[in-house]
């Protein structure tokens, strides 16, 4: 079952596990993703040790067309941000719990 991770959920772990108030947890969340976010912004590059590394690779622009419609146009040039686990996330990831 897909479960999707929201920053509510985020601030409410660190409120239950650590006991920070909420208004301080959710401070302490905007605060490391916004970090995150500079960072690639400005060297292209962030590497999180045990965790992986994020990048931002500029895709051309290039021609597509929607199925449904057979329309076809141009797709603008962009950034996109890739992420690449490291090798102790993928381990335990791939844990099993005996």
């Amino acid at each position: 079952m897909k479960k999707n991770l929201t920053k509510k959920d985020l601030i409410n772990s660190i409120y239950m596990q650590i006991g920070f108030s909420k208004k301080i947890s959710d401070s302490l969340i905007e605060d490391f993703l916004l970090t995150i976010i500079d960072c690639l912004k400005r060297e292209k590059k962030l590497k999180i040790a045990k965790f992986g590394s994020f990048s931002i690779r500029n895709k051309k622009s290039r021609i597509g067309r929607n199925p449904l419609t057979k329309e076809i146009k141009t797709i603008s040039e962009r950034n996109v941000v890739l992420f690449k686990a490291s090798k102790d996330f993928k381990e335990l990831v791939n844990l099993k719990n005996d």
